[in-house]
């Protein structure tokens, strides 16, 4: 799973010279939080709602509105920009990326190769990956199964399913706590799940849950 795969390629961006109040005036129109900022086709920074939060007067402040727009309207955002950002590039793993979020707490990585920007990582494009690998939304049954962590078990849990003539919309398994192998499929149509639960158990799995899904729109 790549980057390139997953990012938002269409980056709504600014300049060092955009003012603070029209940088807030685009991130609340565009529903964004934060924005890139370029300068001469490369990278020089990140604005994020909260250095616009940081760089707005307190409203316990003794300045008028009047004051207080004339601030903003002067105020630019090479004076409040975050200059020491984190990016990576579209051809690192999403977990890669999801890694790099989780230790500099941050929700947004430019993408960038040789300079060149070529989207953002956001941690909803990282939400929506994940509902798309484990095939959230798609209309058929979810199978679930326990199994210990042996070589050829999930060549067994195919072969028993291509018998079934039944395809594999997504398979994810990882351990749990109790030192099994989880097992989720998604799969495609209609199936008797009783048969199926059957087939499963015979072959020494455990059918944890056996669901029918629905289409939901991502």
């Amino acid at each position: 799973m790549a980057v390139k795969d997953f990012m938002t390629r269409k980056v709504v961006y600014i300049s060092p010279d955009t003012t603070v109040a029209h940088a807030a005036d685009i991130m609340r129109e565009q529903g964004l939080h934060r924005l890139p900022v370029i300068e001469n086709d490369r990278l020089v920074g990140l604005v994020t709602e909260g250095t616009i939060a940081e760089a707005s007067p307190s409203k316990a402040t003794s300045l008028s509105i009047y004051e207080m727009n004339y601030l903003l309207n002067k105020t630019k955002i090479r004076e409040v920009m975050i200059r020491d950002v984190i990016t990576v590039s579209q051809f690192a793993s999403l977990e890669d990326a999801t890694y790099l979020m989780l230790k500099h707490k941050v929700g947004i990585l430019p993408v960038l190769d040789n300079d060149q920007l070529f989207g953002v990582i956001t941690d909803r494009d990282i939400f929506k990956a994940f509902l798309v690998i484990a095939g959230y939304g798609e209309e058929g049954v979810r199978i679930r199964l326990f199994t210990q962590d042996e070589v050829g078990n999930l060549e067994k849990v195919i072969h028993l399913l291509v018998e079934e003539n039944l395809n594999i919309a997504s398979a994810v398994n990882w351990p749990d706590r109790h030192d099994r192998i989880v097992i989720e499929l998604q799969i495609d149509g209609k199936i008797d799940s009783e048969r199926l639960k059957t087939k499963f158990e015979a072959n020494g799995f455990t059918v944890d849950s056996i669901e029918e899904t629905v289409t939901k729109a991502l």
